[in-house]
Formats: C-alpha cells, sequence, structure tokens
C-alpha cells in the first residue's frame, strides 16, 4: 500500500483487554469447600485436601505444636498455626502450616488474616497442587522473606527442608520414608516421618519380627519335611 493510502476495509486490530487484578473481594465469592488464594493478582482454587494430606498436617503440627509452642519438653517460643490466611502485600497465601517466633509476634491478633510475614511454612503437596506450592507459591514465600519452608509430599513420602538465602532458597536436605528428622528451624526436635505417613514403627519392627519368625518357622518345617522318615 502506498503512503497516504487509506487502509480501506482493513481496520486495525483492536488491542486486547488487560486481565484484572484480582481482589479480596473476589476471593469472598468463591464458594467455601474450596481453598482460594491470591498470587501475582491471579485468583487460584483448589479443594479441600484428601485425608492423607490432612493427615500429614495433622501430625506435623501436633510433634512441633507441643514442643515450640506450649513448651512441652521443648523450648516453646512458637506460634504453630494451622491454615493461617495471610495478607503478604498484594498476595494472599494459605500454607497448611506456618509458624512465628513469639519475639516477632508476641500474641496472635483476633482477626482473620494475618500481614506478618511467618518465620516458618510448610505447604503439603497434593498432585491438583503441586505446581503452585512448589513454584509459584514458594517464590512468593521467598520474595515476602520467610526463612525457612518445608515441602511435604505423601505420596512420595518426603520432606524437603529450605532456608533462605539472599533472595533465593537454599535445599538443606530431603528426607524420605521411615527417617528420623532434625531440620530447622526446629532442629532440638527428633520428628519420625513415619508419623506423618500414618505409619506406626513399633507396628513397622513388629511385623518385621514377626515376619523374620514366619521365616524361621518355615525354614524349619521345610527343613523337617526334607529328612527321611525314620523307620518303625
Amino acid at each position: 500500500m502506498l503512503s497516504g493510502e487509506s487502509s480501506g476495509c482493513y481496520p486495525a486490530p483492536m488491542p486486547s483487554p488487560q486481565r484484572r487484578p484480582a481482589t479480596y473481594a473476589d476471593l469472598l465469592q468463591v464458594p467455601g469447600h474450596l481453598v482460594a488464594e491470591i498470587l501475582g493478582g491471579e485468583l487460584h482454587t483448589s479443594p479441600r485436601p484428601a485425608a492423607r494430606h490432612s493427615l500429614a498436617s495433622s501430625a506435623l503440627g501436633v510433634h512441633l505444636g507441643g514442643r515450640f509452642q506450649f513448651g512441652s519438653r521443648g523450648p516453646g517460643g512458637w506460634w504453630i498455626l494451622d491454615e493461617p490466611e495471610l495478607h503478604l502485600g498484594d498476595d494472599i497465601l494459605v500454607p497448611d502450616l506456618a509458624g512465628w517466633r513469639k519475639s516477632r509476634l508476641p500474641r496472635v491478633p483476633d482477626t482473620a488474616a494475618l500481614t506478618l510475614v511467618p518465620d516458618w511454612i510448610c505447604e503439603v503437596l497434593s498432585p491438583r497442587t503441586a505446581r503452585l506450592d512448589r513454584v509459584g507459591k514458594l517464590a512468593a514465600y521467598a520474595g515476602h522473606g520467610v526463612q525457612y519452608a518445608w515441602l511435604v509430599d505423601p505420596r512420595v513420602r518426603t520432606l524437603e527442608v529450605f532456608q533462605l538465602d539472599g533472595e533465593t532458597w537454599r535445599l538443606l536436605g530431603v528426607h524420605e520414608g521411615g527417617d528420623r528428622v532434625r531440620a530447622e528451624p526446629f532442629a532440638s526436635l527428633e520428628i519420625d516421618l513415619l508419623s506423618l505417613w500414618g505409619e506406626d514403627r513399633s507396628a513397622e519392627s513388629g511385623r518385621g519380627r514377626s515376619s523374620g519368625a514366619s521365616e524361621r518357622l518355615g525354614s524349619t518345617d521345610a527343613k523337617q519335611r526334607s529328612r527321611p522318615a525314620e523307620s518303625r
């Protein structure tokens, strides 16, 4: 087309409308059976956790709460909360567990949400939320200055422990299966990971002893069957 000619029947393309950032008012419209969060201006919803997910979260909360919140045979000095709603800048996040040192948060406020950045968070991964937890939320926690993060995966039975190093996470360790773990910032407590998977170590030991006894008994029976019969 020559300079100065009209574009005729070819109108200029309309600019695509910009998506409006999600707000707290949008979050309040989400049905109560869903967990709603806002991350980077985008609204995310996920179903309530399955029983195995809840078991791991609850068991970990019991371990940490007794020793670090109530000071039962432990140092105390922490608040450990289940699924707190965190308003951190424009982000609204709901970790499975979060902890604050009482030196930074002397009292838990009587409000629906907390605005003070926690010292520690834990996310229990599920198939529907693993990518958001591991990628989006973990980056947001680092950006807001959370010092420690744990990722628990009941499906593969792992615990990953991270510490903030500048603006990025440093992996301190990966623990799995039936490991007995001492992990920061709660390293004074040994946690038996079997309890997070709904297993009992004494029962495991009992099954092992029973299995060994059965094997020995079976071996004895086999020897007796292979022995020639004595003549009368």
